[in-house]
């Protein structure tokens, strides 16, 4: 597959201005402006033409800003449910379900949709990065994600998550050295995990992978709507996920966009049926309250609230709300909503879910089941409408019981307020093994 490979042809843009510019390396803003705003992929082919199952994420490739293709990877799967809509009245709700079920061929080892991250982020590197750390920091999900990822693929990674997560970093083998792991101590959370991975990128040989501001993070991401859209005919009518910065939800947003260019699928834009886990609700509130700026959230309240809740990935305290081209523009161009589901009605939801449909939740996609159970409840959306239900991740308790898991651990702790000093010497004794590093194909 990868002899007959073409790097994907596009340009970046911003959103603030219009400009149009090249792609000259790992670009994350706009070059020489200042309004903060995100960047967009725009490719030459506007009519997407898929590559086959076979490319694994790569079939969606004419959309992915990618410049090679790494071994491993699995396509988000949609399926229009018979189950859960039956329960639900629903007649026209389609799943798309980004995980582990070989039932219906979805083979994401991590058993999470930050796969098809990270497989767009690995995609998109240039050969100046093959010698320098990419860093990522995670609640979880996206660790394990990149993690296997660069393994597989022998790219230098440095993991920043915290150590009440850790239990998140299991796999089916054992983890290749190119990849390092610094735990925040115990207490800390997302936010904690984040901050320490800023000032790591601030110094030589390290690398930001750059969150929503990577274009291939979320081109990624959007995967799961080309699934879905292609599979149905259409663009749905509504689009159900939980989340934790809101990233998905602007790719899906975009994704949107490249749909109604295409010409196939429809003119409309879905509604946003985004979701967070009661308490912790800091875009919930914003939204509410129809301000660009996220409200204040006292750093003690934050942290007691993410200690209560089950879906630890939706944690973040600081999401690319605010930012042109973010959260906050795509919830206004599409009439969005922010729901929002409680530690109970999620278990609930998992549970409906399994027996109706047959496999296990990550307790964000159930977060993201619960707020559609009650949208219809409430009449929030008709019974005939054309829903996706973006499965966000699942099967790890069916992935577990026939695989011998491995937990990656800590080349070190560090304290929330660590010095940069200790930060060095901790890092000055870390070995990537940069002779081990994959050349694209």
């Amino acid at each position: 597959m990868t002899d007959t490979f073409a790097p994907t042809a596009y340009q970046l843009q911003s959103v603030a201005t219009g400009n149009i510019f090249p792609d000259t390396g790992w670009m994350l803003d706009a070059p020489g402006e200042e309004k903060h705003s995100l960047i967009r992929a725009i490719y030459k082919n506007k009519q997407l033409i898929t590559k086959g199952i076979e490319f694994g994420l790569y079939t969606f490739a004419d959309w992915l800003p990618i410049k090679r293709m790494l071994k491993g990877s699995s396509v988000p799967v949609t399926y229009k449910s018979e189950g859960l809509a039956n329960a639900l009245g629903l007649k026209n709700l389609y799943i798309t379900f980004s995980g582990y079920w070989p039932q219906k061929g979805a083979l994401m080892r991590s058993c999470s949709f930050k796969e098809t991250e990270a497989f767009a982020v690995g995609g998109r590197m240039t050969e100046s990065q093959y010698t320098d750390v990419l860093v990522v920091a995670s609640a979880g999900n996206t660790a394990r994600a990149f993690a296997q990822v660069c393994s597989d693929n022998k790219i230098p990674l440095l993991l920043c998550v915290p150590e009440d997560n850790l239990d998140a970093l299991w796999f089916e083998a054992a983890i290749n050295p190119c990849v390092k792991l610094l735990a925040t101590e115990k207490g800390s959370d997302y936010f904690d995990a984040i901050h320490l991975s800023n000032q790591i990128i601030g110094l030589e040989g390290f690398y930001a992978e750059g969150g929503a501001k990577n274009v291939a993070r979320r081109d990624g991401m959007g995967t799961t709507v080309l699934s879905a859209s292609t599979f149905i005919g259409r663009i749905p009518d509504y689009y159900f996920q939980a989340i934790g910065s809101g990233t998905g939800a602007i790719a899906a947003w975009e994704a949107n966009m490249r749909l109604i260019e295409d010409g196939r699928f429809g003119t409309h834009k879905m509604k946003l049926m985004i979701s967070q886990n009661h308490p912790f609700v800091p875009i919930k509130q914003a939204w509410e309250a129809r301000s660009r700026d996220m409200l204040p959230y006292e750093n003690d309240e934050a942290h007691r609230h993410v200690i209560e809740i089950d879906a630890k990935v939706l944690s973040n305290r600081k999401p690319p709300y605010p930012i042109i081209g973010g959260l906050f523009d795509a919830l206004t161009d599409t009439g969005g909503m922010v729901l929002s589901a409680t530690n109970a009605e999620a278990k609930a939801a998992n549970k409906l879910f399994q027996e109706t449909e047959g496999n296990d939740l990550h307790p964000a996609a159930a977060i993201a089941v619960a707020s559609l159970i009650n949208a219809v409840k409430d009449n929030q959306v008709e019974k005939d409408a054309v829903i996706m239900l973006n499965i966000t991740g699942g099967g790890e308790e069916l992935f577990k019981k026939t695989h011998q898991l491995h937990y990656l651990k800590p080349n070190a702790f560090l304290p929330i307020d660590c010095e940069l000093s200790v930060i060095k010497q901790t890092l000055s004794k870390l070995d990537w093994k940069f002779e081990t590093t994959a050349k694209p194909a």
